[in-house]
């Protein structure tokens, strides 16, 4: 069954002064980043943008993205007006004023991003879910431990091949588009994104340069033992336990049908073994078998 949305992290005060993000989430994509932010949402000492992923350090380092992120920016108010709407749950004014305020006049600085964390409650973490940051290259990184030297970050890991698979999935949907044959499936195999950002042997690395003691999750375990993971999250950020609501439920789970053929799978395995390789290495057997 899939979680219905709510709102993360309902706590906020519109008296906040603007302040860095205590701790962070980046990981792959399609790698349990959403549920994860719904879980936290819950906890009244992690706080959490209503929008989740601020994008601020790969606005900066990644500029091919740069518009996405500004379409991001210019759609997410909107959308979490109109959930208000559809709920018949009436839009806070603080609410309003701070997503207007933080979408207009100049962004993407420093004291713009201290000041999408100012409703954070004195009591709370201030925390930063954006999975790509996963991507971001050296001095992107460099940046993020220059700026927040002390955060605590969690990192998700989802198994290379299952990975790709559900983000091509994914991207077809949004495409509108079905391959007819095998070997227009092994065409979509050219898109370097499904690569990218599932290159752990690049990024963990990376990450771990400036975060040594990051907290690495598999996926796997997220279903098999999900209050597991979040009392090591908990540990990991400093915050008391808590009860959670519909912990073993999933977010965004990929609809039916797609299903690309045996040939993909194994061509997908073949490209992936250097990182099944890092992996096992790196982290050891017991982390592989809940990877899935």
């Amino acid at each position: 069954m899939t979680l219905t949305m709510m709102t993360i992290s309902p706590a906020f005060d519109p008296e906040g002064a603007p302040r860095k993000p205590a701790a962070l989430c980046i990981g792959a994509q399609k790698a349990g980043t959403s549920w994860l932010a719904q879980m936290l949402g819950q906890h009244p000492q992690v706080w959490i943008p209503p929008f989740k992923e601020v994008q601020y350090f790969n606005f900066l380092h990644l500029p091919d993205h740069q518009q996405w992120i500004r379409w991001h920016y210019r759609n997410k108010p909107q959308e979490i007006r109109d959930r208000h709407k559809a709920r018949g749950v009436p839009m806070p004014g603080a609410l309003d004023a701070y997503l207007d305020g933080i979408t207009s006049g100049k962004m993407f600085h420093n004291q713009w991003y201290k000041r999408v964390f100012a409703p954070a409650p004195a009591h709370a973490m201030a925390m930063d879910f954006t999975p790509e940051y996963s991507t971001l290259p050296p001095e992107g990184v460099a940046a993020v431990s220059g700026l927040l030297p002390r955060a605590r970050v969690v990192y998700l890991v989802r198994d290379p091949v299952d990975r790709a698979v559900s983000q091509l999935r994914m991207n077809l949907r949004r495409a509108r588009r079905e391959p007819a044959s095998v070997a227009e499936w092994m065409a979509e195999l050219d898109d370097p994104v499904l690569q990218d950002r599932g290159d752990y042997a690049s990024y963990v690395p990376r990450w771990r340069a400036h975060y040594p003691d990051m907290l690495i999750l598999p996926f796997g375990r997220i279903a098999a033992r999900p209050h597991a993971v979040l009392e090591a999250v908990e540990d990991h950020l400093g915050i008391g336990p808590m009860i959670y609501e519909n912990a073993g439920n999933k977010v965004f789970a990929n609809p039916e049908g797609l299903v690309p053929p045996p040939e993909l799978h194994a061509e997908l395995a073949r490209r992936m073994a250097p990182q099944y390789d890092f992996l096992r290495g790196t982290m050891g057997d017991a982390f592989m078998d809940e990877l899935r």
